[in-house]
């Protein structure tokens, strides 16, 4: 049974509720990531950046277990997590959302959201979705639940619609309310706002604040829009090459000479690197 042996400490908000630890992940000979140390205090948003092709999905993939560190481990309130299997640590409370939208199109926005409970779900995901025996209460409990979040997120004129035939905007949103339906206390987002017009951006940016401040979720976010991840984030740390080149706050990290660096390549007016 998932936590069964562990010993877990709940985290005070401000406490660091998920810590990364010197992880490094190698492909073959190319290093993805190296030796890489991450905080997350309770209640944070985290943003995490740096140029394409810096770690910071492979990154998110080792938190979320669908990698596993060759170096290094990963921490959630006190409990060691590098070695769990994915659904093992989406059961403790970590949940993530995909660059390239993960959703099933030929379902609706309900059904989607519906799976998005699956680890919560005692009688399984087939039961629930057939009524088949005692499920049939425990499904009711799981639709006000992903009900509510259709109101948050203000889906509820879609909730029948399979999510192939939604604007793309939509579709975040509805796979950001799939994470949402885990219950997680740590929301990792990978380019949430990829590929979104201004509007949907400043929606995003939000709901994003909304989930963070109403729900109490925390947040590690990996995003290019430097005036989304300057304006909501309390925390930013910036990879370059698998490596952590510098992490403060927002106006710490804008001033920071290795940033400057690593997006313009010069640090220094006239100077090349």
């Amino acid at each position: 049974m998932v936590g069964s042996s562990a010993q877990r400490v709940p985290a005070q908000r401000g406490d660091n509720q998920l810590v990364v630890e010197g992880v490094s992940k190698r492909f073959g000979g190319v290093v993805a990531v190296q030796d890489v140390a991450l905080e997350v205090p309770k209640g944070g948003i985290v943003s995490i950046i740096g140029p394409n092709g810096a770690g910071k999905t492979s990154l998110l993939n080792m938190i979320s277990g669908f990698y596993k560190p060759d170096t290094g481990r990963v921490v959630l309130e006190g409990v060691d997590i590098t070695q769990r299997k994915p659904s093992d640590i989406a059961a403790l409370g970590i949940a993530r959302t995909f660059q390239n939208i993960a959703l099933f199109s030929g379902l609706t926005v309900l059904d989607n959201l519906m799976l998005g409970r699956h680890v919560r779900m005692k009688s399984g995901v087939l039961a629930s979705v057939i009524y088949w025996g005692m499920a049939q209460k425990e499904d009711i409990a799981h639709r006000e639940a992903v009900e509510e979040i259709i109101d948050f997120l203000k889906l509820q004129d879609l909730r029948k619609q399979q999510t192939a035939a939604l604007a793309y905007g939509l579709r975040k949103r509805v796979e950001l309310g799939r994470a949402l339906a885990l219950e997680p206390k740590v929301l990792l987002l990978d380019e949430p706002m990829g590929g979104m017009n201004q509007d949907e951006k400043e929606d995003m940016a939000r709901y994003i604040l909304d989930v963070n401040q109403e729900r109490g979720v925390t947040v590690v976010l990996i995003e290019h829009d430097m005036g989304v991840v300057m304006d909501i984030s309390d925390h930013v740390v910036v990879l370059d090459r698998g490596r952590r080149i510098a992490a403060g706050t927002p106006e710490e990290v804008q001033r920071d000479p290795a940033v400057i660096e690593a997006y313009l390549g010069t640090s220094k007016k006239g100077a090349r690197p």
